[in-house]
C-alpha cells in the first residue's frame, strides 16, 4: 500500500479547485441555511444561472470577461429574486421544494433543443474563459511541495477561487456580527417573534437569499472558469446536497465552517478513493474479492457518507460549530 500516495490525493483535492469551489457556494448556503434557517436546495440552480450568464454573454454577445462575471452574479440575483417573492411567506419545507424544482426545471431548460442556439444545449459552452488564464502572472511549470504539486495554469485557478473565499468570508463576518446579522439569526430561531418586533421578516429572508445566491453564482463561475466548459450535467442535485454535507463537517453558522468542510470533504473523497485503488491493486485485506475497480467510484461517496453519519452521531456541530447552537435548533 502507498500511503504517501493515498494522502498527496487527498491533500491535492483538500487544497485543489473543487474544494475551493464547493467552499464558495457553502459561504453562500451557510448564509441561507446556517443564519437565516432558509432550506434552500436548489444552490446548484443558482451555481447554474452564475456559470450560464458569464458563458453566454462572452460566447454569444462578445462582451468582455468581466462585465460577464458580473452579469452572471446579476443573472443569479434575479433568480433569486424570482425564487424569493412568491416562496418567502412560506414554511421551510415549502421552500425546500420550491428551490430545488426550480433547480431541476433550469436545469433541463437549458438542455433544450429550443435553447440549444444560445446555451449549446448537450454539447454546452466552450472557449469562453481564454481571457482569464492570459491574465496568469505566473510562469509555466509546477508548484507545490512533495507529491502535491499543481501546474501553473491550475493554481492560478485555485488561487483565484481561494482568495475570493477569503474575501466573501470577510465581508460575511462583517455582515453577521452587525444588526442585520442579528436578525437572520432571530429568524433563524422564532420568525413570529422577530415579526412581532415590528421586522420586516420577508425583506430579511429576500436579502439572505438573493446574497447567499450572488455568491452560489459566484461559484458556478469559478467552476466553469477552470473547465473552459459548461453543461447541464455539471449542475446535477447532488452538487447542492455535497455542498450541504461540506456545510455539515465544517459546521452550520461558522465563518470557518465552509472552509474547514469543504477541505475535508474533498480530502475524505480523493483519499478513500485513492486507498480504494491501492486495495484493490495490492489485495489489502482481501477488498479486491468484493471490490473491481469500476466500483471504486460510488463506493467512495459511501464510505464518505458514513463518515458524516458518524460525525452528526458523536459530534453533530461539525468541526467547528458549537454544541449549543446545535441544541437551539
Amino acid at each position: 500500500m502507498d500511503w504517501t500516495r493515498i494522502l498527496s490525493d487527498g491533500l491535492r483535492s483538500g487544497l485543489g479547485i473543487n474544494a475551493a469551489v464547493y467552499a464558495l457556494a457553502a459561504v453562500g448556503l451557510n448564509l441561507q441555511y446556517g443564519y437565516t434557517g432558509l432550506m434552500n436546495y436548489g444552490q446548484a440552480g443558482f451555481l447554474l444561472v452564475g456559470a450560464y450568464g458569464t458563458a453566454v454573454t462572452v460566447d454569444q454577445w462578445g462582451l468582455p470577461l468581466p462585465l460577464a462575471f458580473l452579469f452572471g452574479i446579476a443573472a443569479a440575483v434575479g433568480f433569486g429574486l424570482l425564487l424569493g417573492l412568491p416562496t418567502l411567506r412560506l414554511r421551510a419545507d415549502y421552500l425546500a421544494i420550491v428551490t430545488i424544482s426550480a433547480a431541476e426545471i433550469l436545469k433541463l431548460l437549458v438542455n433544450t433543443r429550443q435553447a440549444q442556439g444560445l446555451t449549446g444545449g448537450p454539447q454546452g459552452i466552450n472557449g469562453f474563459a481564454n481571457d482569464f488564464f492570459e491574465w496568469n502572472p505566473i510562469a509555466q511549470g509546477r508548484y507545490g511541495f512533495g507529491a502535491v504539486k499543481f501546474s501553473h495554469r491550475d493554481l492560478w485557478v485555485i488561487l483565484v477561487t481561494w482568495a475570493l473565499v477569503v474575501v466573501v468570508t470577510f465581508v460575511m463576518r462583517r455582515l453577521v456580527h452587525s444588526p442585520w446579522g442579528r436578525v437572520l439569526r432571530a429568524i433563524r430561531e422564532d420568525e413570529d417573534a422577530v415579526r412581532s418586533l415590528g421586522k420586516n421578516v420577508v425583506a430579511y429572508k429576500m436579502q439572505s437569499l438573493v446574497l447567499g445566491g450572488a455568491i452560489g453564482g459566484l461559484a458556478g463561475i469559478m467552476l466553469v472558469m477552470d473547465k473552459q466548459f459548461v453543461e447541464p450535467k455539471l449542475f446535477e442535485s447532488a452538487l447542492t446536497f455535497f455542498v450541504y454535507a461540506l456545510l455539515i463537517l465544517g459546521g452550520l453558522a461558522r465563518l470557518m465552517g465552509p472552509i474547514a468542510g469543504g477541505m475535508l470533504f474533498w480530502f475524505f473523497v480523493s483519499g478513500s478513493q485513492g486507498f480504494l485503488i491501492e486495495a484493490v491493486d495490492n489485495k489489502f485485506l482481501g477488498i479486491h474479492h468484493v471490490l473491481q475497480t469500476d466500483d471504486i467510484g460510488p463506493v467512495r461517496f459511501m464510505i464518505v457518507g458514513l463518515l458524516i453519519m458518524v460525525l452528526v452521531v458523536f459530534r453533530p456541530q461539525g468541526a467547528f460549530g458549537s454544541r449549543d447552537d446545535v441544541r437551539l435548533r
